[in-house]
């Protein structure tokens, strides 16, 4: 999951060159989605997720075009406040809505568990782990052998020459924040069954997303892919050889060293923070 979130991030990041401080709201508003669609519709969060993926893709688009098309070419400062102004209307917004409770669904396999080679492994866990993968794999023939695909990795290149390419790069900004917003629609379906929705539960899974982002590349999709299973490692083996409390600690203290032997990320070819604006 914090794969498939980083990933969002950074399509966002490394096509339209912008740091979206409200994917954690737009992973919120997935879980939310999952939730009413359960209540209301009695639909498993995982066959849902098919609905939530369109409906969050267009979300992200719509943003796009109507809040940062128009401070593209704004100072990064700009954009900055932009989404983080976002974020804080869409927690109060879910705050009136929702109250502050802790929602949550029950599903029949919640805390089902399959056994291999005497290891107890939670299915819950397990789907959103097989999901997670077979994304990533779609994502990767998306952007290898389609035309849009090209279209977004030559815009992420060198947006000046895609354009002079005939790329329409306004559409394509639509089309790769869109997607990036789906990736987090993807997550947030899948952790409702194991995970409980609140207004202010992006929050924290941005900010591991931060994290992966710098460890594995900014603007490196594929390196927040290995940074984000890096850092589920990480934290799952922190919190059950020495304590809970103290995984935080320990990834926290991988990202610092990483940015001081190699600040552009483990598998970035790039010069880091600059390539961005900032």
């Amino acid at each position: 999951m914090y794969a498939l979130i980083s990933m969002g991030l950074n399509m966002i990041l490394g096509v339209v060159r912008i740091i979206n401080f409200a994917h954690g709201e737009f992973l919120m508003i997935a879980m939310y989605l999952s939730y009413l669609f359960f209540i209301w519709g009695n639909l498993d969060p995982y066959v849902s997720a098919i609905l939530i993926v369109i409906i969050l893709f267009f979300i992200g688009a719509l943003t796009q075009k109507l809040l940062i098309e128009p401070i593209i070419d704004k100072p990064a400062p700009t954009k900055i406040f932009a989404t983080l102004g976002l974020s804080i209307a869409l927690q109060n917004l879910a705050l009136m809505v929702f109250d502050a409770n802790y929602l949550s669904v029950k599903t029949s396999y919640q805390t089902s568990v399959v056994t291999l080679f005497n290891l107890s492994i939670s299915v819950p866990r397990l789907l959103a782990f097989v999901v997670a993968i077979l994304v990533v794999i779609a994502l990767y023939y998306f952007l290898q052998k389609t035309m849009v695909g090209r279209a977004i990795r030559a815009v992420s290149m060198q947006r000046t020459a895609a354009h002079l390419m005939g790329i329409n790069v306004k559409r394509i900004y639509m089309v790769a924040f869109g997607i990036g917003t789906a990736l987090v629609g993807v997550a947030g379906s899948m952790l409702l069954p194991i995970y409980s929705v609140f207004p202010t539960v992006g929050a924290s899974f941005v900010l591991i997303a931060f994290v992966v982002v710098v460890l594995g590349g900014m603007g490196n999709m594929f390196g927040a892919f290995y940074g984000g299973l890096i850092i589920g490692v990480v934290e799952s083996f922190a919190g059950v050889l020495i304590s809970p409390g103290v995984k935080e600690i320990v990834y926290f203290i991988i990202f610092l060293l990483v940015l001081l032997i190699k600040p552009a990320g483990l598998f970035s070819k790039g010069k880091g923070s600059e390539e961005v604006g900032l």
